[in-house]
C-alpha cells in the first residue's frame, strides 16, 4: 500500500524523496528501481530512517518524504526537523489502534503534538489491507488510552 500512494502521489507530478532502509520498498538494482515507485521519485536505498529523512530533505527539496516503519527517538526528531521545512511526510508504523501506538513514547510525543493529519489502521480481517480505521485531525488522536 505504500509502495502504491507513493507512485500515484509521485506520478501527478509531486517530487517524492523515498527513504527505503532495508531496500524493500523500490528494491534499487543498479541505480534503478525494480519496482515501481512513480516517475518523479527519488530512492536512497540502505540508509537509516533518520539520516536518510535529514540527507533529503537537505539535498533534494522534496516535496513528499516516504518511509517506512518509524518509531526511534532518532526518525522522531528526523520528522519534527523535516516538518518545519514545509515537506509532507508519508509514513508507516506498527500499531493496532491510536492506544498501541501510544504506548511508544516516541510516537505518543509526534502524535500528541501534532505532527500527522491523518492516521490509518489497516488490518487483515477482510483481506491484506483492510482499512479498519481512519482518524482525521487531533480531536481523534485524543482518544484516552
Amino acid at each position: 500500500m505504500l509502495r502504491d500512494l507513493i507512485r500515484q502521489i509521485s506520478n501527478i507530478g509531486r517530487n517524492v524523496a523515498l527513504v527505503d532502509e532495508r531496500g524493500e520498498i523500490a528494491s534499487m538494482y543498479n541505480g534503478k528501481p525494480m519496482l515501481d515507485v512513480g516517475s518523479r521519485t527519488d530512492v536512497m536505498s540502505f540508509c537509516p530512517k533518520h539520516i536518510g529523512i535529514t540527507l533529503v530533505t537537505r539535498s533534494m527539496g522534496p516535496e513528499v518524504i516516504a518511509t517506512d516503519e518509524i518509531g526511534s527517538v532518532e526518525d522522531v526528531e528526523a520528522i519534527k526537523n523535516a516538518t518545519l521545512t514545509g515537506v509532507s511526510l508519508l509514513l508507516t508504523m506498527h500499531g493496532k489502534d491510536i492506544c498501541d501506538l501510544k504506548k511508544n513514547k516516541e510516537m505518543m510525543r509526534i502524535i500528541d503534538d501534532g505532527y500527522f493529519d491523518i492516521i490509518v489502521f489497516l488490518s487483515n480481517r477482510n483481506g491484506i489491507g483492510t482499512i479498519d480505521k481512519v482518524l482525521k485531525g487531533k480531536g481523534d488522536f485524543n482518544v484516552c488510552c
